[in-house]
């Protein structure tokens, strides 16, 4: 966005000019929109399928640093977390409501950034924006998206259902999100120092996208439902590895086994890694914001898998009383911990 353009204060338009600006353009895509935003609610219909509800919360200063995250990436990414755990119940998304709590400090066209990214994941989703909130704010910019989605009974996909000998599989690769936070957190600093410095991102095109523009994996859905593969337990890599494995198997009440040389790692997460001297297996198991697929699936199901490239099998579950352990490449068998981002600050009890 050009800042040496002239820029309209929010003020000029009141709350509800600026609920008009934001909603004069929302297209519906979906036959269970009955009516979407300009009344007291939104009105759904859905005929024999189960709906799922999921929230996430953004604040500036917590979840994003505007001084490296655009706007436009900003809204897009919003959505796209709350999809994530949409598809990570098996579920098809359909609807969200977008709230946001905005300063004084951004102007008109800084809101219709944040909007255009919203709307893009809306279409890319197929998804319809059917309400929300704007309010005033003290300290920056909150946004909280609401997403809805649908599916049959028994498509639903749990946490709690994995069971002993299955196998365990992740979607894509892991730990870019984290590396490309660190780039972008060097080249910040570089620039508070020297702002006429120019950031060095060549060659980490990869690691930039997944932190920035990260995609919730409807496409694995798919994929998975095609070749007729249903998983056992399924939960969206948002905190680390390590967390998401300790989420199944505990509400699974089993153990889990899983083998460092067989974690995705990208090419561009281990070169930054090894740029930073550090070990790319920490980004992958304590980084975040990956928004991949963990699942576990029966053993009877490998032929299935085994072929497909953006899927891979990292371990096994074992009985509640071994633990859940990474198996180094030396065979060494450490314990695993939720080392992820905690947003309150202490270890979940």
């Amino acid at each position: 966005m050009d800042n040496t353009s002239t820029q309209t204060a929010l003020s000029t338009l009141g709350e509800f000019g600026l609920i008009e600006r934001l909603t004069k353009n929302i297209q519906l895509r979906q036959p269970s929109t009955m009516k979407g935003v300009g009344d007291d609610a939104a009105v759904l219909h859905f005929e024999n399928q189960h709906t799922v509800v999921t929230t996430d919360l953004l604040t500036e200063g917590i979840h994003f640093n505007l001084m490296y995250v655009p706007l436009r990436h900003l809204g897009y990414k919003a959505v796209v977390v709350n999809l994530s755990d949409v598809f990570a119940m098996n579920a098809t998304p359909t609807q969200i409501t977008v709230s946001v709590a905005i300063s004084n400090k951004f102007s008109v066209e800084a809101v219709d950034e944040l909007y255009a990214g919203i709307h893009l994941a809306c279409e890319q989703y197929k998804v319809d924006l059917v309400g929300g909130d704007t309010t005033s704010s003290l300290t920056g910019l909150t946004i909280s998206v609401t997403a809805i989605g649908v599916a049959k009974e028994e498509d639903l996909i749990y946490r709690n259902g994995a069971q002993l000998n299955d196998l365990v599989c992740v979607s894509g690769d892991l730990g870019g999100a984290y590396m490309g936070l660190q780039l972008l957190e060097r080249e910040n600093e570089v620039f508070k120092v020297n702002p006429k410095e120019q950031p060095k991102l060549e060659g980490y095109d990869y690691i930039l996208q997944r932190q920035l523009k990260p995609e919730a994996r409807g496409d694995v859905i798919r994929a998975l439902k095609n070749i007729g593969v249903k998983p056992t337990a399924m939960i969206d890599i948002s905190d680390g590895l390590s967390s998401e494995l300790i989420h199944i198997c505990k509400a699974s009440k089993v153990g889990c086994s899983v083998y460092e040389e067989k974690i995705p790692l990208d090419y561009q997460t281990r070169k930054f890694a090894d740029e930073l001297s550090i070990n790319p297996l920490v980004s992958a198991l304590n980084g975040g914001e990956d928004y991949e697929l963990l699942f576990t699936i029966p053993l009877t199901d490998h032929d299935r898998i085994k072929n497909d490239p953006d899927i891979t099998i990292i371990g096994h579950i074992v009985e509640e009383s071994s633990g859940t352990n990474l198996i180094t490449g030396a065979g060494a068998e450490i314990p695993l911990q939720a080392q992820g981002w905690n947003p309150i600050g202490e270890e979940e009890k």
